[in-house]
């Protein structure tokens, strides 16, 4: 590092910390955010210097995250996407790759996943042309069940794409069986769920693929971002090429002539020796991050344990002050999981003399942030309504979601002072309720 680079970053460190300013906590006036990121000095700095080295598109910051994640998440590979969303777009896309021959899905294949989901598991199921199957979730873990997926396997159906919900595993192993028992490929989407255990092994490490996100709301943030994972290596290149404008190269960008047979190819009708750079395998995107992505991903890697073990104590907090109260759900770990928390799920028992509605505006009017259990029941809002689907059994349970569920913070910006106050709040309007 040069004098004059070093002397900048020693001037962003002296910058972060003049902006520090810590105003108290004020029950009532300071806004108690239900996510959020946590940043501190060394995630300013990675920014700032890798803005100095101006490279821009994906390099060595990127390969090198890649690495580190992979291995973190017990992966063989890794690729760094524009975010969860698109990631979930590239591990559906992936399986309907000619390269994957009869295993591939086709238009009208089916892929068995739930509707109390956040859109983007199920969009891409339907902008591939497959056909989403729904089934119920359990109220309290927010997953479905092994039998409830089993039941829904039709002669159609070619894979199984299920969220870890709010954080919380699915019962993973035994799906993975299913999955592998009827020939089918399994996505978990771990956008949720970074951190999470089932049976000691990390979530997002079960399936044919996993996806995750870096969105400020989750475990660690690049801003933007997202994540393919797999231990398949004939599913990486067809991630790879698809996220690559659908390229049938492999070099890094800058690079050429990795396989040492750049100008000796023919494929297709293209004549013998086109460019390897410029042959295209698949109708693909541009779905890469970029260096100042990946520069923020490798600083908040180095704290993701801390980040999880503080939404444990936060979510742990919350359930022991609310332990007890009536009229109220509260959320339950999976058998033989360890979640790493998104957030803290509360229902409203619908025999309950209030509605969840009332409750959610009470403590908003506190300040104190709340999301609904991200889509609730899919199927009945306007862009979803039309699209071709099958339902296996009474989605009895994502319909009490849609209308009782909701869940508060659990992040790592959370006081003990924060927590308190908002457990109070919960069982302050609950006790006058009756």
């Amino acid at each position: 590092m040069n004098d004059h680079k070093a002397l900048i970053l020693d001037e962003v460190r002296k910058f972060h910390q003049d902006t520090q300013t810590d105003k108290g906590f004020v029950p009532g006036v300071t806004e108690i955010w239900p996510t959020g990121a946590v940043h501190d000095v060394e995630d300013r700095v990675a920014l700032v210097e890798a803005a100095l080295d101006l490279r821009v598109a994906a390099g060595t910051r990127a390969r090198k995250f890649e690495s580190l994640f992979a291995r973190k998440m017990k992966r063989r590979k890794a690729h760094l996407t524009t975010s969860g969303s698109s990631a979930n777009l590239l591990a559906v896309s992936a399986l309907t790759s000619p390269k994957l021959q009869e295993m591939r899905l086709r238009p009208g294949d089916e892929i068995i996943t739930v509707a109390a989901a956040f859109p983007t598991t199920v969009s891409p199921i339907l902008q591939n042309g497959l056909v989403p199957v729904f089934v119920d979730v359990e109220l309290g873990t927010y997953n479905p069940t092994v039998e409830k997926v089993a039941a829904a396997i039709g002669p159609k159906t070619k894979a199984i794409m299920i969220a870890h919900a709010v954080g919380n595993p699915f019962d993973v192993v035994d799906m993975a069986a299913l999955a592998d028992e009827h020939d089918m490929f399994l996505i978990e989407d771990n956008c949720d769920a970074v951190g999470s255990f089932y049976d000691g092994e990390p979530t997002g490490s079960f399936g044919d693929l996993s996806t995750v996100s870096f969105y400020p709301a989750h475990h660690m943030t690049m801003g933007e971002g997202g994540c393919v994972l797999t231990s398949n290596l004939a599913l990486s290149r067809i991630v790879e090429s698809l996220r690559d404008w659908g390229r049938d190269c492999w070099c890094e960008p800058g690079e050429s002539n990795t396989c040492l047979k750049r100008f000796s190819y023919q494929m297709g009708t293209l004549p013998a020796g086109y460019d390897h750079k410029y042959i295209y395998s698949h109708v693909g995107y541009n779905l890469k991050a970029t260096e100042l992505q990946a520069a923020l991903g490798l600083s908040q890697l180095n704290k993701v344990d801390d980040f999880c073990a503080a939404r444990r104590r936060n979510w742990r907090h919350l359930h022991d002050g609310l332990e007890g109260t009536r009229h109220l759900i509260l959320p339950e770990a999976t058998p033989r999981s360890d979640p790493s928390w998104y957030g803290f799920v509360i229902t409203v028992d619908p025999a309950a003399p209030f509605q969840a509605s009332e409750l959610i505006a009470f403590l908003e009017d506190r300040k104190i942030g709340t999301r609904r259990l991200f889509g609730g029941n899919l199927l009945r809002h306007p862009a979803y309504m039309e699209q071709p689907h099958r339902v296996v059994g009474e989605l009895t349970n994502t319909d009490i979601i849609t209308t009782q569920t909701f869940h508060v913070g659990v992040y790592p910006g959370l006081t003990d002072e924060m927590i308190e106050y908002v457990v109070s709040s919960i069982k302050e309007f609950v006790e006058a309720r009756g």
